[in-house]
Formats: structure tokens, sequence, C-alpha cells
């Protein structure tokens, strides 16, 4: 440990088992003397996320629903009593009906799309708009994007566009908050075996893909990622803000897959 963030408090979102990336990125903060609250949505995910909250010594945990405004404001409204203050806060959020994420992009239905528009991009939104009056001595806030915001993936379909619609909102908010001190970054993985990247299809084959092709022949590991997030949450991010960080391996910079894979 080298206490890159003793002193400093943050709030997770997200993390929904121990192969949760927003978990990777807590284990990594907390191992740098970050003191955490975790949020979660309803008893069952309440039930997986309390243990690991304890693994890391925290025991705020807030239930949170980032389509109700009184939810947030209940969550957000417990962390302000209980420490007055917000150094960082870790978007971990997105959704969208997994029987959309195959077959045609053109066959996403309006009620999804609007569901995954809210709950990927605009809860970044309304999770930085509350936490901006604690953060009065600057603070810095990261979320989670994918490569399929600007390059199409198979089957990722309305989540590509959610997150490209993530991205641009990282830009505003950076410039938004930059004059309080406050930056916003997202970081990028590669394919990750997570819950939630097992609900689109073909991720097996895009897993492989990605990993025997990538520079690196390696997809990203929870410890790389929570290593750079302790870096952008960190002072040694002081500088950076409104920057979409990949982690993946290197294979964003291909134009096709290795010769020997052609």
């Amino acid at each position: 440990m080298s206490d890159l963030l003793k002193g400093k408090r943050g709030l997770v979102m997200g993390v929904a088992n121990d192969r949760s990336i927003a978990w990777g990125i807590a284990r990594a903060v907390a191992a740098e003397g970050a003191e955490l609250a975790f949020s979660y949505q309803g008893e069952a995910f309440g039930k997986r996320v309390e243990p690991l909250a304890a693994s890391v010594g925290s025991d705020l945990l807030v239930d949170v629903d980032v389509t109700d405004d009184a939810s947030l404001d209940a969550a957000f409204g417990r962390i302000a009593e209980r420490w007055g203050k917000l150094d960082f806060l870790v978007h971990a959020v997105a959704f969208s009906n997994k029987d959309e994420l195959t077959g045609r992009f053109m066959n996403t239905s309006r009620a999804n799309f609007k569901r995954s528009l809210e709950i990927s991009c605009y809860s970044l939104i309304e999770v930085a708009r509350r936490a901006h009056p604690m953060m009065a001595e600057g603070g810095s806030i990261i979320t989670l994007t994918y490569g399929g915001s600007n390059r199409v993936t198979p089957f990722y379909n309305v989540m590509g566009v959610a997150k490209a619609a993530l991205e641009s909102s990282v830009r505003y908010l950076a410039n938004d908050l930059g004059p309080d001190g406050i930056r916003v970054n997202a970081i990028s993985p590669g394919p990750m075996k997570t819950l939630a990247g097992a609900a689109i299809g073909g991720a097996r084959k895009t897993f492989r893909h990605t990993e025997t092709n990538a520079p690196l022949r390696a997809n990203a590991t929870l410890e790389a990622i929570g290593g750079t997030a302790v870096w952008l949450l960190s002072d040694w991010g002081a500088c950076t803000t409104g920057e979409i960080v990949t982690v993946d391996g290197g294979y964003h910079v291909l134009g096709m897959p290795q010769s020997e894979n052609l």
C-alpha cells in the first residue's frame, strides 16, 4: 500500500459480484487507503454487496434506483449526513434488455432505447449533480464505457448508442465541473467476463477474438482497470479530465486482426 488515496472518501456504484469491474476498482482504491461507500439496487444485490463492502472495511451501503429522484436524493443525503463531503465517485451503472443485445440494432424497441439511455447515460448526470455540492474542495468522477460506442460491435446494439452518449456526457460534465476542481473521465476496458458482459450475444467469441488479436495478446484484468482508476481518482490525475482512457491490451489501435488470424 502506498496510500495514494488515504484520507479520501468515495462512492462506488455498480458492484454486482466479485467479478464486477466496479469491484476491481473498489478493491484497488481501498488498498490505497480510500474509505468507501457502496450503492446497490434491491435486496438481492444488497446481500451480494454487503460482504464485499465489509471486506474492505465499509459499512456504508445505500439502496439506489437511479431512475427515481427520491431514491437518489435519499442515498446522497445519507452519505452527506455521514461524511459531509465526497472526494470521488465511481459510476458503473448500465442496463439494456438482454433480449435486445442479440439480432439487429434496427429492431431496438422504443421502450428499451429510452430505458437503456436513462440508466446507462442519464444516471451519470443525475449522480454528478448530487455529488457536486459535496465536492466543494474538488473531486473526481469516473464512469465505464466500451469501444462499441464508436465502432460497430456485433450485438452491442443500443448499448453502443448509450455509451456514445455517455462519453459525450463525460466531456460536457468535465467542462461544467472543471472550474470547481472536479474532474470527469471514463475508462474503456475491452471485453470482460462479467455479469453485464455475459448478457451480450456472442460474448465468448468476442472475448477470445480480442485476446488473440490485441497487441498485448490479452484482455484487460480487474487489476489493470483498478490501477487506472487509482490514477484517475488520486492527485496524480490532477490535470486529466474529459478523457476516455482505453484499457484493452491495445486492441483499439488495430485496423484488422493479426495476420495469423486473418
